[in-house]
C-alpha cells in the first residue's frame, strides 16, 4: 500500500522507490503483486507517464486513509493517549475561509501539535482524488452523491447595491426591475440569470451590464462604487452592508438559503483526526453562520 501511494503521489515509479528507499525493480515487483493480489490494474504505465484507473483513484483515496490511521495507531503507543498525530488537508472558499474557518482551524492545530495541517482556499471544486482533500466546507447542494455532507446552517443569497445607485435609480419592486438597470456579473456568462421566489415559484431574470468579473472582490467593489447591482452570498458584502456602503434590494423576492456543509469522502473510513476536527469545527461554524442570518 506505500508503495502505491508513494508512486500514485510521486507521480512515477522511479520518485515513488526514491520516496521509500527500494530499488526501482522492487517498487515494480511490489506494484505487481499488488495489482494480483486485488485482480485490478490500478495503474496504466507507459514510456513516458503514468495514470491511475479509475480503480486506482478509489484505492488511493481509502488507502490514505488506512495508512493514516495506522501511523496515528503507531504514534500512540509512544504517546500520551488521545493525542492527533498525520496530515489533514482541508479546503474551503476564500473569502468565507478567510473569514470564518482559518481561526478555528489554527486553534484546532493549536490544541493538537501533533496534526500537520494543510489549509487551501479556493472557489474551485476540489477534487477528493486527486487533490488528497480530508474536509471541504461547500456551499450548495452536493452534487457528487459518494461523498457525505454534514450541514452545518444556511447562507442567503442577496441582490445589493450602492445607497447612491439606489437613489438614483428609485425603488426597486420587483426582480423584472433588473433588466433595465446595471447589474455587475460576476463569473461565467450564465451568471447574467439570476433567481429569485415568489409565492412559493421559482423564477430567472436575465440582467445585463457593462462589467463583468471572473472575481467576487472585485463585483463587490464595483457594486459598492455605484455602477450597478449584484448578485452575491451573503457573507460576500456582509462587511459592507454592515457599515452602509451597500443595501439589500429585493428581500422578499430572495430564493430559498442555500446549505452550508462540510463534505467529506466515507464517514466509515473517516481517521480520528478527521472526526475530532469536525466535532471541533461544528459548533463554531454554525455559531457563525447563525450571527450572520440575524445580521
Amino acid at each position: 500500500m506505500r508503495c502505491f501511494v508513494a508512486t500514485a503521489e510521486g507521480g512515477s515509479l522511479t520518485s515513488g522507490a526514491k520516496r521509500l528507499g527500494i530499488s526501482l525493480p522492487t517498487a515494480v515487483r511490489t506494484l505487481q503483486q499488488l495489482e494480483e493480489s486485488l485482480g485490478v490494474v490500478l495503474l496504466h504505465r507507459t514510456t513516458r507517464r503514468m495514470a491511475l484507473t479509475a480503480e486506482g483513484r478509489t484505492y488511493l483515496q481509502r488507502v490514505r486513509k488506512i495508512l493514516a490511521d495506522v501511523a496515528e495507531a503507531e504514534a500512540s503507543l509512544v504517546s500520551k493517549p488521545g493525542a492527533l498525530r498525520g496530515p489533514l488537508r482541508v479546503t474551503a472558499p476564500v473569502r468565507f475561509g478567510e473569514l470564518h474557518v482559518a481561526g478555528a482551524l489554527m486553534e484546532f492545530a493549536a490544541e493538537h501539535p501533533g496534526v500537520e495541517l494543510d489549509f487551501v482556499l479556493a472557489d474551485r471544486l476540489m477534487d477528493f482524488v486527486e487533490e488528497s482533500i480530508d474536509l471541504a466546507v461547500r456551499i450548495g447542494h452536493l452534487v457528487d452523491s459518494s461523498l457525505v455532507a454534514r450541514q452545518v446552517g444556511t447562507m442567503r443569497q442577496v441582490v445589493v447595491a450602492s445607497p447612491d445607485r439606489i437613489r438614483e435609480d428609485g425603488p426597486i419592486l420587483t426582480p423584472a426591475s433588473l433588466e433595465m438597470l446595471p447589474c455587475i456579473l460576476v463569473g461565467a456568462g450564465t451568471n447574467s440569470r439570476w433567481t429569485f421566489a415568489a409565492e412559493g415559484a421559482r423564477n430567472t431574470v436575465p440582467t445585463r451590464g457593462r462589467i463583468r468579473t471572473n472575481h467576487i472582490a472585485a463585483g463587490v467593489e464595483a457594486c459598492a462604487a455605484g455602477l450597478g447591482y449584484g448578485c452575491f452570498l451573503q457573507y460576500q458584502v456582509a462587511e459592507l452592508v454592515e457599515q452602509g456602503r451597500l443595501k439589500v434590494v429585493l428581500e422578499r423576492f430572495e430564493p430559498p438559503s442555500l446549505p452550508v456543509s462540510f463534505v467529506f469522502a466515507n464517514a466509515r473510513l473517516a481517521s480520528l483526526r478527521l472526526r475530532a476536527l469536525l466535532d471541533f469545527l461544528t459548533p463554531r461554524i454554525s455559531l457563525a453562520l447563525e450571527a450572520l442570518a440575524r445580521s
